[in-house]
């Protein structure tokens, strides 16, 4: 597998972080490797495990919904989400991928707070398979997601303080 190359990240902006991740419930076995990919890069970067808080939805189409209930909250610092949509037959994929990706980035923007999209929008399943972690070419996005969560927080940090 290959791996990201991260920043150095500021252990004092991070330093009780708390993470929100929002994950689906479909095409559980590529979401629950983008999953340990995103958690493995974030307790191995200092956010402590009770830190990190997940949260099932039903699939992608409902995501920027479930990103707009965390960060209202406002019990977490920024959000991970984390599913899979693969193109099938039907326009269906389009509205979909297409719906959460706007839906996300707007959350983000409307809240100012950090989500990494960490949704993958694939052609098919051996796609999908490579972008989670599994093959001898696969990268894992969930860990690239958590990585880019982390640099965000830490950019944010330095620009307010």
């Amino acid at each position: 597998m290959k791996g990201i190359e991260t920043p150095e990240y500021n252990a004092a902006i991070l330093a009780g972080k708390r993470i929100a991740i929002v994950v689906t419930r479909w095409n559980t076995f590529i979401v629950d490797n983008l999953l340990a990919g995103a958690k493995k890069h974030l307790t191995e970067n200092g956010i402590e495990e009770a830190n990190i808080e997940l949260i099932m939805c039903p699939g992608a189409y409902e995501i920027p919904l479930a990103c707009q209930h965390v960060a209202a909250s406002k019990q977490y610092d920024a959000i991970i989400t984390l599913g899979a949509v693969i193109r099938g037959g039907t326009p269906h994929f389009e509205y979909v991928a297409g719906e959460c990706s706007s839906g996300v980035m707007r959350v983000s923007l409307d809240t100012g707070m950090p989500i990494a999209f960490g949704v993958l929008t694939v052609d098919n399943e051996q796609q999908a398979l490579e972008r989670c972690g599994v093959g001898e070419n696969a990268e894992n996005k969930g860990e690239e997601s958590a990585a880019c969560v982390l640099e965000m927080l830490c950019v944010i940090g330095s620009l307010n303080s």
